[in-house]
């Protein structure tokens, strides 16, 4: 997720001498790497906006902190911020607080549905919101493609074939922003995704139904990283918390409607419209958000950006390893025999050294600063799929619920995630981010503890839901602050690769603890009678809760 290597806007930090008598505050407009100690231009000619002390009376010399280069432009008592379209905006210090604390920030350009980034901030929750949507729908969907397909046997194979081939794509998204810029991976992803949703509407086997299964992971994983470098290039600092949040808002919706949607459009059209009808959705935030990518400062591609070399780049071939690995692991699991021993072996032997090297240094010892940020999410994002799988299958063997009373029981976190991403958002809490942070993995913690309650007589199953709202809140405040967290700490060069690792963590996580859950699960007695079942279920969620508690303490070395 790197600046533009030979133009682009960014922020940089200096402090600078001038002539003439007096002394004030000023606003810099750099050139060179313009990079402060956030996100900021890369290599070349940019615009490095920051704070400079230099006199009143004429500009200073500065030298920024970290790697910046700037020179002052401006009086005291102004603050220049540069946005896509208005490089220069002064506004005095009261005007930013009060626009920055209603979320405009700046005037009316300067908000995420300001003038400047009305187009980009909507095309963005468009496409994430599709993304929500279609993950929602296709589980509802699956089992009856998969009974339709006779594919039943490989039904996990639908998940996997996304997880794996997304561990790939992310890689490859990284290295492809951090050497070409974010647009091709952005629009490959939205096409391969639109893709893969057709090959897999029109399947005539299982296997090709995975295979499109595949595709669409592959542009899942090159969507969201590329994302993530778009909002670095096209955001200020200031608005990155308040974007954040909207990804999360966006899913809210397709997680309320989606499994409804799905539902009817299965049983009165037929499965394969699920699929089918999303790719024509694809179009309407291209459309909306084009102009405004169009205006982001292009990279222009280096010795080392030939597509070739990025395919060939040491980060992408780790990511085959890993997706290759963790696809042996699964088909060993579905196979419990000991000719599954092989594939087992070569999967751990191809799995294990590719995560150490792809995720940055220090992470598995939770070192301060950006590892602790990436283990935080892979910790936080596991923990709660885990927990979120089996609570379901609790409520509807121990508790007689029936499946769709089960699946709403989850749907009060969704609503609670979002109003936590708001919360981390507001700019009189950035000083108090790794606090956040914190309470939101007690919460979370908190509420997986709260749910084996359910499986006493006495405790109506309603206390799901409840825990659910508050398990949601904490992961509201978390993710949103991890992706913000993420690009202050990346220099320019390293923050696509950065971000591709972050969602790495999220998915590996995903897959460690579920598999965890599941072992667990079958070890205390959860296929047998009743009572064993309830310790089965004890099991996992108490296993769980050690896992999120585990993240409030990597939260706390976030920075």
């Amino acid at each position: 997720m790197t600046a533009d290597r030979s133009h682009d806007i960014g922020t940089g930090v200096g402090t600078g001498a001038g002539t003439g008598t007096g002394s004030g505050t000023g606003a810099g407009i750099g050139t060179g790497t313009g990079t402060g100690p956030h996100l900021g231009p890369g290599e070349g000619a940019g615009l490095g906006v920051g704070t400079a002390e230099g006199t009143d009376a004429a500009p200073g010399a500065v030298t920024p902190a970290a790697s910046g280069v700037a020179e002052t432009t401006a009086a005291s008592g102004a603050e220049t911020t540069a946005t896509p379209g208005h490089p220069t905006q002064a506004t005095d210090d009261s005007d930013s607080d009060r626009d920055s604390d209603s979320g405009g920030g700046g005037g009316p350009d300067g908000g995420i549905l300001g003038r400047a980034y009305r187009a980009l901030t909507l095309g963005i929750i468009s496409v994430v919101s599709l993304v929500a949507f279609e993950a929602s729908a296709v589980n509802t969907a699956m089992p009856v493609a998969a009974r339709a397909l006779d594919g039943i046997g490989l039904y996990a194979f639908g998940f996997s074939a996304f997880f794996t081939a997304s561990l790939f794509a992310m890689a490859l998204a990284g290295e492809w922003s951090d050497r070409r810029g974010p647009l091709g991976p952005l629009f490959t992803g939205i096409a391969a995704f639109g893709a893969g949703l057709l090959i897999a509407g029109a399947a005539r086997s299982m296997g090709m139904f995975i295979v499109g299964r595949g595709v669409q992971g592959i542009g899942g994983g090159l969507v969201v990283v590329a994302l993530y470098v778009v909002v670095g290039r096209a955001y200020p600092e200031r608005l990155r918390p308040s974007i954040m949040a909207s990804f999360s808002a966006a899913w809210v919706l397709p997680v309320i409607v989606g499994p409804l949607v799905a539902g009817t459009v299965t049983e009165h059209l037929g499965w394969r419209w699920v699929f089918l009808a999303i790719p024509v959705l694809i179009l309407l935030p291209l459309v909306v958000m084009l102009p405004a990518l169009r205006t982001l400062p292009r990279t222009r591609p280096g010795p080392s950006g030939g597509v070739r070399q990025v395919l060939g780049s040491r980060r992408c071939l780790l990511a085959l390893a890993v997706a290759v690995g963790a696809c042996l692991l699964q088909y060993a699991g579905q196979h419990p025999a000991w000719t599954a021993l092989l594939p087992a072996a070569v999967g751990l032997a191809l799995l294990a050294p590719g995560i150490v090297r792809l995720l940055p240094r220090g992470t598995f010892r939770a070192a301060r600063g950006l590892p602790s940020v990436v283990l935080l999410r892979g910790l936080a994002a596991g923990s709660m799929v885990a927990a979120e799988s089996f609570i379901p299958l609790m409520l509807v063997t121990q508790r007689g619920l029936s499946a769709t009373l089960a699946g709403l029981s989850l749907t009060g976190g969704g609503l609670t995630w979002a109003l936590g991403s708001y919360v981390q958002s507001r700019p009189r809490l950035e000083p108090h981010r790794e606090r956040l942070m914190v309470l939101g993995m007690v919460l979370l913690a908190l509420a997986i503890a709260l749910v084996p309650l359910a499986l006493l007589d006495g405790v109506p199953a309603g206390i799901v839901a409840a825990a659910w709202t508050i398990g949601g809140f904490g992961m509201g405040l978390n993710i949103s602050s991890a992706g913000v967290l993420l690009l202050k700490l990346s220099r320019p060069e390293e923050a696509g690769s950065n971000s591709a690792s972050l969602q790495m963590s999220d998915a590996l996580g995903n897959v460690t603890f579920v598999g965890l859950g599941g072992v667990l699960f079958v070890a205390f007695g959860g296929a047998s009678g009743s009572a064993s079942h309830s310790v089965a279920f004890v099991a996992v969620f108490a296993t769980m809760a050690a896992v999120a508690f585990t993240g409030a303490v990597t939260a706390s070395r976030v920075r």
